[in-house]
């Protein structure tokens, strides 16, 4: 199975692209797609739509996870995080693929073990369980241990989709 992990966000949309066999994870590529910081807000969610889209014809996941919203402090920071997410999984939904949601707290469990865990406990274990040379730039790195939280749970999930499809 192969998992496009997206980890959100208007400025910086980071992507991460891991294959799952059995029950080892092997990682295909990871990146940002970087809206042009002068575009309006449309035009930066059309640009991610757009890199997203690319990515998912060049890779062919099967699947794609995506952070959920937290809920921050400033009102206006998660409403525009809202819409980068929104542009992210219409790309996916329009590819036909599988979309799955997953808190922080799931995926820092599902990676470091530890809900609370620093974004440099992340960032270290993803490039211990993918193997990686060195460590993956923040947002490509979070986009990365979403799509591992995704393989973690991935039987978990499929089990629950065939209960509801009866």
């Amino acid at each position: 199975m192969r998992i496009l992990g997206v980890d959100p966000g208007s400025r910086i949309t980071g992507f991460g692209v891991i294959e799952v066999q059995g029950n080892r994870f092997r990682h295909i590529d990871n990146g940002i797609v970087k809206p042009k910081s002068a575009d309006a807000l449309p035009l930066k969610l059309q640009s991610i739509y757009q890199g997203l889209g690319e990515i998912i014809k060049e890779y062919a996941p099967d699947a794609l996870s995506i952070e959920q919203v937290f809920m921050a402090q400033n009102p206006r920071s998660a409403l525009i995080l809202g819409h980068a997410r929104g542009s992210a999984i219409v790309a996916g939904t329009n590819a036909g693929l599988d979309i799955f949601e997953y808190s922080a707290l799931q995926v820092k469990s599902a990676v470091v073990g530890y809900g609370r865990a620093s974004k440099q406990q992340v960032q270290h274990m993803v490039k211990t369980l993918l193997n990686l040379p060195e460590v993956a730039q923040e947002d490509a790195a979070d986009a990365l241990a979403v799509a591992i939280c995704h393989a973690n749970s991935s039987s978990l999930n499929q089990k629950i989709k065939q209960n509801t499809r009866r």
